[in-house]
């Protein structure tokens, strides 16, 4: 019994991870912190990725992200071909917002790193149903002049739901 929870439980924190990841976008901030401000220059000059997002603009974007009132249309600019995505499954972000209301879950981005090239990582703090935290990282990458979460990552948080997605084929 106890397995079964702790099953539903990461499988749970995976969705939330994913639908974070939706969140992502490069709008970028130059008041972020040192560290992410040399970073995100290093990324726009170098390379024209798009400038790292903050942990602000990330926790932002994803309260928007999992609002049932925000259109899934707009969500889509946030995964990795998304509006391809979208239109082999147009339930595919609903679903993940389900799984995080069902488990009354909690999200936090705590870090952003910039890994070089097309890819960045967030780490983010989660809770389910009023448990522990737990950390998660998250896959980014660069794609239309925006960071896109790794189609990959979402897929997989679908397949620990025990869901299938047409958009993940």
């Amino acid at each position: 019994m106890k397995l079964q929870r702790t099953g539903r439980v990461a499988v749970a924190a995976l969705a939330v991870v994913a639908a974070l990841g939706m969140s992502a976008c490069g709008s970028g901030d130059k008041h972020s912190s040192s560290k992410a401000k040399t970073t995100t220059a290093a990324a726009a000059t170098s390379s024209n990725y798009p400038p790292v997002p903050t942990v602000a603009q990330l926790n932002q974007e994803l309260s928007q992200t999992l609002d049932p009132n925000v259109p899934s249309a707009q969500k889509t600019q946030y995964l990795e071909d998304g509006a391809t995505a979208l239109q082999k499954d147009p339930e595919m972000i609903n679903k993940l917002i389900q799984a995080y209301k069902q488990n009354n879950a909690k999200i936090e981005v705590t870090s952003v790193s910039y890994l070089g090239g097309p890819t960045l990582t967030a780490n983010a703090n989660f809770s389910v149903n009023g448990g522990q935290n737990n950390v998660a990282t998250v896959p980014f990458v660069a794609q239309d002049g925006k960071w896109k979460l790794q189609k990959q990552w979402a897929c997989s948080g679908l397949q620990n739901l025990n869901q299938t997605s047409p958009a993940c084929s």
